[in-house]
């Protein structure tokens, strides 16, 4: 909650024009996750540590299940996690973090984005 300003955001902008539908779907997903994790860490839905930490958590599953479920709508290879199932998925995943402790990019201080639906915080 403390670094969500300084960790990078993927506004349309940030993509070439054409090509690259990849990468626009994870800055999407990461985009949609950091709108989640500030929903988390806002005190609308959680207020205690343990359920912030549990919202940001179910946050992250949720994010990186609709990532997946629009890698399965292209006609392309879907990322190698999204062929798991269950924690086996989330293990994957978890075992490919590039910054595992979400640190943010000192200097550094994201766009403003707009907030992203469809989270739902199960306490």
């Amino acid at each position: 909650c403390l670094q969500s300003q300084s960790r990078p955001r993927y506004p349309n902008s940030f993509f070439p024009a054409s090509g690259f539908s990849y990468f626009r779907r994870l800055g999407s997903t990461i985009n949609r996750l950091e709108s989640w994790y500030s929903l988390c860490c806002s005190g609308l839905v959680a207020q205690q540590t343990i359920q912030i930490l549990c919202c940001t958590q179910q946050a992250w599953k949720q994010a990186l299940s609709r990532f997946c479920i629009d890698e399965f709508s292209v006609k392309t290879s879907p990322y190698e996690c999204c062929e798991y199932k269950d924690e086996e998925r989330w293990t994957c995943f978890n075992s490919q973090l590039p910054n595992p402790h979400y640190f943010g990019k000192p200097g550094y201080t994201s766009p403003p984005m707009p907030a992203e639906p469809g989270f739902s915080f199960n306490p």
